[in-house]
């Protein structure tokens, strides 16, 4: 199980930029690295000079301090430029972290010794077209979105595979999603548990009315179509970020990135089906998680 052979020297220690709270732990997680002889320091996200040590691959890893959607944007952030991340939960749910709140002092004694693997997660890309031109690109690590908007109506959405017409989806939404994305929102509509290292894409309907109400696995070669044929202020959100306005005939064109992310890891590979568990028996309450 130990990847002793990858040699980790620098380490940054990263916040979600909305959680001050968590800076003095952060502070003091870089303190101990040093100790053990690592390059550490740390930061929010979303510092500039922590982006650009990431981008300039001045980090062998990331250590996200905060709740999945902090290692959300972690992922975002180390995918392209091939950075791992050690997640410690300081968050609600923690389905993506590797280390609970307060353990990390025996996690870094673990990383110190070696005693480490990787998993590896797909992530997606999305582009939204209006005619032949493209108005954004997007990776994502749980899922794209496109549903209504502030009217409670639902859209209708033309959905396409690999260029051929599938179906006309009539619903609040549909998301296309990833094996990582499976226990998020993809899991409150109803959608399959895949397991983090399966290449899968999943296509999944929100609510729907009158049409497949089933999730669809694809494979990881597939390409998904969706064009908005009735939007009623239709929306599309990646991991569940801001939302983009779409106009009726824009289309969103979703496949596997050629990027994907790291975890860096110390339990044994079945911890997935533990954690899932565990988590989902705990029945959190539903405060916002950072």
């Amino acid at each position: 199980m130990s990847e002793s052979a990858v040699e980790i020297k620098r380490v940054l220690v990263a916040t979600h930029p909305e959680a001050p709270e968590s800076e003095g732990e952060a502070a003091q997680i870089a303190e101990t690295l040093q100790e053990k002889g690592f390059q550490a320091s740390h930061g929010s996200l979303y510092d500039d000079a922590l982006q650009q040590q990431v981008e300039a691959g001045e980090a062998d890893l990331l250590v996200a301090l905060g709740g999945d959607g902090t290692v959300l944007r972690a992922g975002h952030l180390c995918a392209p430029y091939d950075v791992p991340i050690l997640a410690i939960n300081r968050g609600r749910f923690g389905f993506l972290s590797e280390v609970a709140a307060h353990q990390w002092p025996a996690a870094l004694e673990k990383l110190a010794a070696g005693e480490f693997w990787f998993e590896h997660r797909m992530m997606l890309q999305a582009e939204q077209w209006r005619g032949t031109e493209c108005l954004g690109s997007w990776e994502l690590l749980n899922e794209a979105m496109v549903g209504r908007g502030l009217l409670v109506r639902p859209v209708h959405l033309e959905t396409s595979l690999d260029g051929h017409y599938l179906t006309t989806f009539v619903a609040d939404g549909l998301l296309v999603a990833t094996p990582t994305g499976s226990t998020a929102y993809a899991l409150a509509a109803g959608g399959p548990i895949l397991p983090p290292e399966l290449r899968n894409i999943l296509l999944i309907p929100v609510a729907p009315h009158l049409s497949v109400d089933r999730a669809i696995v694809l494979s990881e070669g597939s390409t998904v179509s969706l064009t908005v044929l009735r939007g009623n202020q239709a929306v599309l959100s990646i991991d569940g970020q801001a939302s983009i306005s779409l106009d009726d005939g824009d289309r969103i064109d979703v496949c596997a990135s050629k990027h994907g992310v790291r975890f860096l890891r110390f339990q044994d590979p079945s911890y997935f089906y533990r954690q899932l568990i565990a988590i989902m028996d705990q029945n959190p309450s539903a405060e916002e998680p950072r």
